[in-house]
């Protein structure tokens, strides 16, 4: 398997082409399928491929060894249809075993008899059979399959386990066209190679049927590969489908959204009007240029049509081309149906509907009973259209088979688009309902739930079978001794589970779900009173302290004492979720068309609801719910002309509590009244519309409105849009206005935010421009190619979400490899300025600008259309070029590794006697944000910023110093605040270890001596340096001394994020930005701090060192601590070394990318060297002589180190 995979970092992996093209010109006929094996079987086999590796063993022999001679290393074994499923139509299932193992054989004696020095390998191809799980093959009844999971588990591990035993490489799940049927295959190669106890690969294609970019069975690509992200496959990619020119945009939208190495294996382009494939090898090349022009591949090959002419066109290509570098994506939970869902801060909090739960709905339990699916999944389109992001489904009631109907019911949605295109919890208290639901539905769902009530076997038993299935999970705070009621229990119950599941069962932490137990409240029994400040205080604890946690929770639990009462019961959830969302609370169940706004509940009751919820003072409890019996009849009578106390208003507020309230039945009449009274239909939508607007996004921001609340929000704006539309049309019409220019507009792929693109599309056409708007979820290939239907003249893309700045980004290099010279204006909440300047204006100089509004974007439209388009791009190019740092590299010639060691700076060890550290073992550390500020480091915040000047001259500087004052305040104002947020913790680990050198290697050692591990060092080289290498500060092995040195990793990201994303949801760019640089300022001063510490008392060689800030600031101390991937230590790869060593990520909860970046972004780590000599000094290039050495010492390859060292080499 390390071979294989290490094939994978070396080059771009060249896989074979078509089996049945090349079985095609051998012309076979039905005695060629029969020979030896199968001369009297009783139906016919001809176009049975497989069974050939039996009877016509040597043609498939030779078709192997063509593709080998062409350039391929990896063939596929001849078994797309070699399992029990697809046999039977051959009546061949009794010999799936055989045909799998001899297939291996062939492929295995195909690569024997190839001369030469590249390791050849085959792969066991594993195809979906003829059936689907996902889609009933009865159109009058969508719950029917003709097969289950369990029956496709036992077929394809029957094959697995042939693969297996014939000797493959690596398995190969191709042209997957159903999520459902490829994890079936993946469960069953899990079972195989645990029952063989082997380690071997997996690789999985996906199959798209048609340029939606969705599988057969309707899911999304992202929504399909996010679903199939199990641990063990090892690449994901795309087959079959296409052509190469069709599947070049997915296969690059996917490179960016996973961490797996990336496949393709395209046809020979699209079928003719005959059904062949006629495109010639160097078309397919001409087209895989791109993508392997942008490192997009590690994998290549063919599928229908291509030959081995096709493979070795392909082999010449991609010869001595890098491979894709898989880069450590932090990534938020992501859930998939149909579609994705992701569960992060930025969405405030995800909205589970409880509606088909048959515990939740009254109406949705007699449905069940009464057999009414069809009304039954009204309430569950019910629920997502009224804004739920995921569905709970649960049938545990007496009186249902809770088993048979989850599965059935989960099957029934498969066929309901608007239903399934969000993900499912499956909720039951009996686990074998968790399992079969988990079987019966595609797509990344949430298991709900399992707990520690059982005790740990139990527990990692069913946690290892939910990780298999690649869903979330929810744990309940429920353990051998009971369900965890108080703070102090919630808190031990949850830190337990989260152990078992990380250290144990290798779970994701961020599919873990906490569910702290939501209880209920005003019972009238005291020791209920503190329930939901102990969910509140225990969801604080779990979000500081289990790193990537979700908590959830059953929000109607609380306030289950005022049963019939919705008008509290609607206030009690949404205080409480008001203050449990604030505390880090991800997800809760709750009926999304029963949530009331914070800011919308009469205040008389709201004073009351949170000194209950809060427990705030004696008698709450009875102070409420006599308030809520004296106004029961108000309640029941829905006491009308309160209810409508509204409608008394001006028109103008009347239309903003429509807005912000989601009522659409006054609508129609309120925009016709205004309309009588105001000069312009734009008058409404800038006036009440955009006022109402604007209260939406503050309380979305302040946590007062949930995304269900925003939806209808969003749906009210849309109607007002749409009912004013024809009269803008109508007074441009009166006044005969020219189309001054024509704007493509457009949502960008996965974000499905479009309030703010449809205004800006209203007041651009009530500007004369012609709008071509394309909606949402739109793919770069839509926009280029509308953008050149249209023949527009100003793209917009528009984004409120974080991924969206990517897909951006993706848009503007596909529209300039396009030469379409359109200038391209970027706006949403999620945009800035900065990021524009930084990212986005580079990919397309002078023709990519920001706009922060509807009004902006407007003027800006008006400037590119006019005479003064050149000159307003230069301008705006040049302000962008002032927020950008450029440095240029100063180049200086290398002298040999060999000439460099000759003349190495050297130091003398006679009679150095290196000092003994008081503190040996690891030991973690932390300090407060009070504490850190002290040692801040102002100079490298102003430069951040763009102004390079020393702090504090800076303040009072001629050109900076008002502006620099202002940010300094800003700052101070912003770590006054931080210093009493508790969601920031810094946190670190050092250790001071035995050591010695040599040339290229600091030694590491234990206490008796005896090597542990090495960090690899590089040496300067340019002419005329000192040649330094940090291993100079080390005593060499040779002279016997026992040295040290100090390891250190330190981190001040835990909260940062969290406030960033904050003030990135309120559309605060500054705020934002001014955290990111803070959290970069206090993690580098905590490096400082601890290395102080470090020299004073744990290393103790300079325990009388007494310098002011300024000092420290300029190294006046003894001793250095270099960061690795910085220019003494500039391979990045080495932290692996020091992760290992401290035991960093659970210590600190800091981890590394797959191309070593370290998580979270704040974070330092590095060494430290206590010599008296030692000092700092920067390695800016390296000779091929000495990185060859060094690789050498690594045990890597040369091409792998120039890919890590990138500019250094």
């Amino acid at each position: 398997m390390k071979r294989f995979l290490e094939l994978f970092k070396e080059k771009i992996v060249v896989l074979d082409g078509a089996m049945g093209t090349m079985i095609q010109q051998y012309n076979l006929q039905e005695e060629d399928y029969r020979k030896v094996a199968y001369e009297d079987h009783e139906v016919p086999l001809k176009g049975n491929h497989d069974v050939l590796v039996k009877t016509r063993p040597d043609v498939i022999e030779a078709i192997h060894r063509a593709y080998y001679k062409a350039g391929a290393d990896i063939v596929e074994t001849n078994t797309f249809n070699a399992n029990r499923i697809s046999q039977a139509d051959y009546h061949l299932e009794h010999d799936v075993y055989e045909i799998n193992v001899q297939a291996v054989r062939v492929a295995r004696k195909a690569a024997e008899s190839i001369d030469t020095d590249r390791p050849l390998f085959v792969a066991g191809a594993i195809g979906p059979t003829n059936k689907t799980l996902s889609i009933s093959p009865k159109v009058e009844d969508p719950g029917f399959r003709s097969i289950d999971f369990d029956e496709m588990v036992s077929a394809y591990e029957e094959q697995a386990l042939a693969l297996i035993d014939g000797g493959v490489d690596a398995f190969l799940i191709e042209t997957v066209f159903d999520s459902l049927n490829a994890r079936a295959a993946l469960v069953a190669i899990e079972n195989a190679l645990s029952a063989k106890k082997l380690d071997l690969p997996v690789l999985l294609s996906g199959t798209l049927t048609d340029k939606s970019g969705r599988s057969l069975t309707g899911q999304t690509m992202e929504a399909f590969f996010k679903s199939l992200d199990h641990p063990r496959v090892v690449a994901l990619g795309l087959n079959c489908s296409f052509g190469a020119k069709e599947l070049v945009p997915y296969i690059k939208e996917l490179a960016r959204t996973t961490e797996k190495y990336i496949s393709v294996y395209p046809n020979a382009g699209l079928p003719n009007q005959f059904g062949a494939y006629d495109e010639l090898p160097e078309t397919t090349v001409e087209f895989l240029k791109e993508l392997v022009g942008e490192q997009a591949l590690n994998m290549v090959g063919g599928c229908c049509g291509t030959t081995p002419s096709h493979i070795e066109a392909i082999a010449d290509l991609v010869r001595d081309e890098r491979p894709r570098v898989p880069e450590k994506l932090d990534e938020p939970l992501i859930l998939a149906g149909l579609e994705t869902v992701v569960v992060d801060p930025s969405r405030n909090y995800v909205n589970v509907g409880e509606r088909t739960n048959v515990a939740g709905s009254k109406k949705f339990a007699r449905l069940i009973r009464e057999k009414k699916y069809t009304e039954a999944l009204d309430v569950a389109r019910e629920q997502v259209e009224n804004g739920a992001q995921v569905i709970d489904i649960n049938f545990d009631d007496a009186m249902l088979d809770a088993k048979e109907e989850m599965v059935h019911f989960l099957r029934l949605i498969t066929s309901e688009p608007e239903i399934a295109k969000v993900p499912v919890m499956i909720d039951s208290s009996k686990w074998e309902v968790l399992e079969a639901g988990l079987k019966a539905i595609q797509g990344r769902s949430i298991v709900n739930s399992i707990s520690l009530k059982n005790g740990e076997a139990e527990f990692i038993a069913q946690a290892s079978i939910i990780r298999q299935f690649n869903a979330a999970v929810v744990v309940m705070a429920f353990d051998e001794k009971g369900q965890a009621d108080s703070y102090k229990r919630k808190i031990e119950v949850c830190a337990r589970a989260y152990e078992i599941l990380t250290e144990k069962v290798g779970f994701d932490p961020k599919a873990i779900i906490f569910d702290p137990n939501i209880l209920a409240i005003a019972t009238g029994i005291e020791e209920h009173d503190n329930y939901a400040v102990d969910y509140i205080e225990a969801t604080r604890w779990i979000k500081e302290n289990l790193y990537g946690a979700k908590v959830s929770g059953g929000v109607s639990n609380l306030s289950f004492s005022f049963r019939g009462l919705n008008h509290v019961r609607e206030a009690m959830h949404a205080v409480f979720l008001y203050h449990a969302v604030n505390a880090g609370m991800d997800m809760g169940i709750v009926n999304p068309g029963m949530l009331e706004p914070y800011d919308e509940i009469e205040k008389n009751l709201i004073e009351m609801v949170e000194d209950v919820v809060l427990n705030r003072s004696k008698g709450a409890f009875e102070k409420l719910l006599e308030w809520a019996q004296n106004h029961k009849e108000d309640a029941k009578s829905g006491d009308e002309s309160a209810r409508l106390g509204w409608r008394e208003e001006t028109v103008e507020e009347r239309l903003k509590h429509s807005l912000i309230k989601g009522v659409t039945q006054y609508l129609d009449e309120d925009l016709h009244e205004l309309l009588a009274a105001v000069d312009s239909p734009l008058d409404i939508i800038e006036g009440p519309l955009m006022s109402g607007m604007r209260v939406v996004g503050e309380r979305f921001g302040e946590g007062k409105m949930f995304l269900p609340q925003v939806v209808k929000t969003a749906r009210v704006m849309k109607q007002a849009v749409s009912i004013l539309q024809p009269y803008i049309e109508e007074s441009q019409q009166s006044e005969g206005a020219r189309k001054a220019g024509k704007v493509l507009l457009a949502t960008v792929k996965g974000d499905v935010h479009d309030i703010g693109k449809n205004i800006v599309g209203v007041i651009l056409a009530c500007n004369n421009f012609e709008v071509i708007d394309l909606g949402i979820m739109v793919s770069a290939e839509a926009i280029v190619e509308a953008a050149l239907e249209h023949k527009v003249d100003i793209i917009g893309l528009s984004g409120l979400i974080t991924p969206s700045l990517d897909e951006m980004r993706h848009i503007i290099s596909e529209v300039r490899r396009h030469n379409m010279d359109l200038p391209i204006i970027i706006g949403g909440a999620t945009t800035s300025k900065v990021h524009t300047a930084v990212r986005l204006e580079p990919e397309y100089p002078k023709y990519v600008y920001h706009a922060t509004d509807a009004s902006k974007t407007v003027a800006y439209a008006k400037e590119l259309i006019s005479d003064r388009r050149d000159l307003f791009a230069q301008e705006l190019h040049l302000q962008y070029e002032t927020l950008r740092q450029t440095y240029s590299e100063i180049k200086r010639p290398l002298a040999s590794y060999e000439k460099t060691l000759e003349d190495a700076f050297l130091m003398d060890y006679e009679g150095f006697i290196p000092p003994v550290p008081k503190v040996s073992e690891v030991s973690a550390v932390s300090y407060s944000i009070k504490e850190l500020r002290e040692t801040i480091d102002w100079t490298f915040f102003f430069t951040s910023w763009g102004m390079r000047k020393k702090y504090p001259d800076i303040l009072t500087d001629d050109h900076y110093g008002h502006e620099a004052m202002k940010l300094f305040t800003d700052a101070n104002n912003m770590l006054d605040e931080f210093e009493n947020d508790e969601r920031l913790v810094t946190r670190g680990v050092f250790s001071i270890a035995p050591c010695s050198s040599s040339e290229g290697k600091l030694i590491i050692k234990d206490a008796s001596g005896e090597q542990i591990t090495q960090f690899n060092i590089f040496r300067q080289q340019e002419v005329g340096s000192e040649h330094k290498s940090l291993t100079d500060y080390i005593a060499p092995e040779s002279s016997g001394i026992v040295d040290y040195v100090g390891m250190f990793a330190v981190t001040a990201g835990y909260g940062f994020d969290e406030v960033y994303r904050e003030c990135k949801s309120v559309g605060d760019e500054y705020r934002a930005i001014m955290t990111k640089m803070l959290a970069d300022r206090i993690a580098e001063s905590f490096a400082e701090r601890l290395h102080l510490d470090i020299r004073k008392k744990h290393w103790g060689f300079a325990v009388d060192e007494a310098l002011s800030a300024e000092d420290l600031f300029r190294g006046k101390y003894r001793s250095i601590r270099p960061a690795i991937g910085y220019p003494s230590l500039p391979d990045h790869s080495e932290k692996e070394q020091l992760f290992e060593l401290l035991d960093v990520k659970r210590h600190t909860g800091m981890t590394l990318t797959s191309s070593y970046m370290m998580q979270p972004v704040a974070s330092v780590c590095g060494l430290i060297f206590a010599h008296p000599q030692a000092n700092y000094f920067n390695i800016s290039k390296l000779g091929q002589d000495q990185v060859q050495a060094y690789a050498h010492r690594k045990e890597v390859s040369l091409e792998m180190m120039k890919r890590l060292l990138g500019g250094f080499f």
